[in-house]
């Protein structure tokens, strides 16, 4: 089970994987207080935290195609470097109380446009740090790792938070993303050499990464239906699930949800390491169904018991699925053009979310909000359906591809 930390490039990925994890958990607690520290609006604090999204999505594409580009581990060392900067100066105009909504906009935006180029880069190096064979328990490691460092740094971001500061809260985020650098430089991998005049444009690039994308329909059939699955978790169940909990609940126990939902996940990493299938997504897309289990308890019988246990259930298949499609993906797109191939995956799974967050409160006060949880239940339901409809989905088989040469 524990076979890839024998691998010293898995062991530099983990470590920094997990640090910049612990800090991003940190970052955001930290962040909104800062905000509103200054301002008292929480339009202001939309505003800045749109701008790091907007510069996600913008920025996305383009670190797909410099993470295919250059050696993986050096644009993680990059993306570590310019967010500890960002960081770190926000930071310290914070302690000084010299900051301002402007600061805030640019600060953020710069942050989320290293994000965009560190994501692609950090999930399509992992199976260059593992044999084949170990990728799927390496992914599920990964977010054993990852799971347990958000718990971790946000209940620590929120003591920080609490005795000292958002500002020293925000300083904490800026070291994390100097030691997790440290790590990346550390991990070694062979890397592809293309000579300089065979290297297609950036755009050319775009179209090499868009063309393996559609080209097998069980990639962009999952994306399509997460489109509408991550719209549903964010407007619904994140945003409604509060809303209860503040008129009949009560917020200790939505936190006890979410921390059932977490150790769900937790438990769901070492279920993942022992699951051995041939037809390891048509295992993952099963377990989507029980996403919709949360919304459809909350609307009709919600019963602190009865949430915790749904949302532990529902902590464990998110982990089923998330192993089975990085597995999946890591086993048949060209190891060349993987990071292009994750940039389109994220940025087709988060493009309907800022909408759902937007609608669902309008909409759920024309039509009552249980209403809306059935709906988001039924999106869950319907959109495993449509992915357990296509042939390409259900008979994919767990076996490696053979990388065409570039």
């Amino acid at each position: 089970m524990w076979e890839p930390l024998r691998h010293p490039a898995f062991r530099w990925l983990l470590a920094g994987r997990v640090t910049t994890m612990t800090g991003n958990a940190m970052a955001p607690i930290a962040l909104a207080f800062a905000v509103l520290d200054v301002t008292s609006s929480v339009t202001s604090l939309g505003i800045v935290v749109a701008a790091r999204s907007l510069a996600n999505v913008v920025f996305l594409l383009w670190g797909g195609v410099l993470a295919d580009r250059l050696p993986r581990q050096l644009v993680l060392v990059g993306s570590c470097a310019v967010s500890t900067a960002s960081q770190a100066l926000i930071a310290v105009l914070v302690l000084q109380g010299t900051v301002s909504v402007p600061w805030f906009v640019v600060l953020s935006a710069v942050n989320g446009m290293s994000s965009a180029f560190s994501f692609p880069a950090s999930a399509a190096l992992a199976p260059q740090t593992v044999p084949a064979e170990l990728r799927q328990r390496a992914n599920a490691l990964l977010r054993l790792g990852l799971n347990s460092a958000n718990i971790g740094g946000a209940s620590a971001g929120g003591l920080l938070i609490a005795f000292a500061g958002p500002g020293w809260g925000l300083l904490a985020d800026a070291a994390t993303f100097a030691v997790a650098g440290l790590c990346f430089w550390f991990v070694r991998v062979p890397a592809a050499r293309v000579a300089a005049e065979h290297k297609p444009g950036a755009l050319a690039e775009l179209r090499v990464g868009w063309t393996e994308f559609v080209s097998r329909p069980w990639v962009w059939i999952v994306v399509v239906a997460f489109t509408f699955v991550n719209a549903a978790h964010a407007g619904g169940t994140m945003i409604l699930g509060p809303v209860l909990a503040d008129t009949t609940l009560g917020r200790e126990t939505w936190g006890f949800v979410l921390a059932a939902q977490t150790a769900g996940m937790v438990a769901g990493g070492f279920l993942a390491m022992r699951v051995r299938v041939r037809r390891l997504l048509l295992f993952g897309v099963v377990w989507v169904a029980a996403f919709g289990g949360l919304p459809v308890v909350l609307a009709l019988y919600p019963r602190p018991w009865a949430l915790v246990v749904v949302a532990f259930v529902c902590g464990v298949g998110l982990e089923q699925f998330g192993v089975a499609w990085e597995t999946s993906l890591q086993q048949h797109v060209p190891a060349d053009r993987l990071a292009r191939v994750y940039s389109y995956d994220m940025l087709g799974s988060i493009v309907a979310i800022p909408l759902a967050q937007l609608t669902v409160g309008p909409v759920s006060h024309l039509v009552g909000v249980e209403a809306m949880l059935l709906v988001s239940a039924a999106v869950y339901l319907v959109a495993t359906a449509g992915m357990l409809a296509s042939r390409s989905v259900r008979s994919l088989e767990n076996i490696p591809a053979t990388a065409p040469a570039r």
